[in-house]
């Protein structure tokens, strides 16, 4: 039975949210010289996307893609839902199951893994994992004695923001001889997965893939295979802000999931979301520990309001790409800096470049943009960052990584557990934003009381 019991989370009260959190954690740095970069994660936020998921996609069960954000918390409020994990690792692997999520509940979805951490998978009972070529092929017959092997396939992800088939995924011309090289080594082919790419901005893409993965099917059937499992892979956004929408890529997939794959063919379908799951759940909170400003060069004019506009603005701040803005650099993501302090109506803005506290030139967060002028010991929040950033941040010249403050509100907690109880409901009922669990309106007003929030220890 899957449990998860050695992190903290904070209740919300009724009518607080996770930024509210995020104001407490500011106000009680107020009189205090340490004002470390910090995090608010909402696990709420989450569960939302769990539902949604479930709604939108309900022949497709999710396989959480542990290398997006691999936080205790996160994991384990996916296994309390009953989610799925795709490892890429012998570490991922420990992770998910120290967690109680049983071996089948995981895919090994890396094509290309080191003998040892294959025999790890086997002694752990995980029996289902990826491979597009034939050493893997060989590998795998060597160390592994009942793995339940899934071809990975190449898609077109040229129109995808981080392709991933310049690496992975077999041609369909070679998956032919893969698979006969499988039937050689008497191996155990269940099925096909591809991945269109991270930032897939054409949903007609996961429509080509899905045909393509019909022709293998069909192609392994001649053979001998009786495969059940499709594996369409990532890519789905993990905010509403994203050119492509989540609707708008399942409005693709389910027509063509029913055409190639119908409900009635005995094939099970999975996924392998990890942005789509995290990214909106986290806010990031920066401190300005300094700041330079520039001018340009004047003539012909000491007008105040000249010598103002000629103005730039350089704000340094406590976290940067070595650390959680790693995203910048690896997952080529745009962040947007939202000003702490509410700016006045008449408040003048200014062309501003924001930059991380390393010592490294690179280290720039952001390149252009406009803010008031604000002060060192000011704040700076960044929204969206869940997704490949405390997973891949380092403590690069000594900068420690932001602590992560976890919360849920009590009717989000009360759901998840219902469904850890009962399992997803077969329908699941339509909310909207302003009804789901924990959601608070941009631009409320809070009063928060002295303790606004009780800690939970799961």
């Amino acid at each position: 039975m899957t449990s998860f019991n050695d992190f903290e989370f904070t209740f919300l009260e009724e009518g607080f949210c996770a930024r509210d959190i995020v104001e407490q954690k500011i106000n009680e740095s107020t009189s205090s010289d340490d004002k470390d970069a910090f995090y608010v994660a909402d696990l709420g936020d989450v569960l939302k996307k769990h539902l949604r998921w479930a709604r939108t996609l309900p022949r497709v069960t999710p396989f959480y893609a542990v290398k997006c954000n691999d936080s205790r918390a996160v994991v384990g409020t996916l296994a309390t839902l009953g989610a799925g994990f795709d490892c890429a690792s012998k570490t991922e692997i420990q992770l998910v199951q120290s967690l109680g999520v049983e071996p089948s509940r995981i895919i090994y979805a890396n094509p290309c893994k080191q003998v040892s951490q294959i025999k790890y998978a086997s002694a752990h009972g995980v029996q289902m994992m990826t491979f597009d070529s034939e050493v893997e092929l060989m590998k795998v017959a060597r160390s592994h004695d009942n793995a339940k092997l899934v071809l990975r396939i190449a898609t077109d992800d040229s129109k995808a923001v981080c392709r991933l088939s310049v690496k992975f995924g077999a041609t369909l011309k070679s998956s032919r001889l893969l698979l006969e090289r499988a039937q050689e080594l008497g191996l155990d082919i269940i099925g096909v997965s591809f991945h269109v790419g991270s930032g897939c901005t054409d949903p007609q893409t996961y429509a080509q893939a899905i045909a393509d993965a019909r022709y293998v099917f069909d192609m392994g059937a001649e053979l001998g295979y009786s495969m059940t499992l499709l594996d369409i892979g990532g890519g789905f956004p993990g905010s509403d802000d994203s050119k492509l929408k989540f609707e708008e890529i399942t409005a693709v997939i389910n027509p063509a999931l029913d055409k190639y794959f119908p409900a009635d063919c005995g094939v099970r379908i999975i996924a392998e979301p990890g942005r789509f799951y995290v990214a909106s759940a986290y806010t990031l909170a920066v401190n300005i520990i300094a700041k330079k400003v520039n001018m340009k060069e004047q003539s012909g004019s000491d007008d105040e309001d000249d010598g103002a506009s000629d103005r730039t603005l350089m704000y340094y701040v406590n976290d940067g790409v070595y650390g959680s803005f790693n995203c910048i650099l690896f997952d080529h993501a745009h962040v947007t800096p939202i000003v702490h302090k509410k700016p006045k109506p008449d408040e003048r803005i200014y062309p501003c470049s924001i930059w991380g506290p390393t010592c490294d030139g690179l280290d720039r967060i952001v390149e252009l943009c406009t803010l008031p002028d604000r002060q060192v010991g000011d704040w700076l929040l960044f929204e969206n960052m869940g997704a490949y950033t405390v997973a891949a941040s380092s403590t690069f010249n000594g900068f420690q990584k932001p602590d992560i403050h976890y919360v849920m509100s009590r009717s989000a907690w009360q759901c998840m557990q219902q469904i850890h109880v009962q399992g997803m409901p077969a329908l699941v009922e339509e909310q909207s934003p302003g009804n789901m669990p924990g959601h608070c309106g941009r631009g409320s007003t809070l009063e928060l009381p002295a303790k606004p929030c009780a800690t939970r220890v799961l």
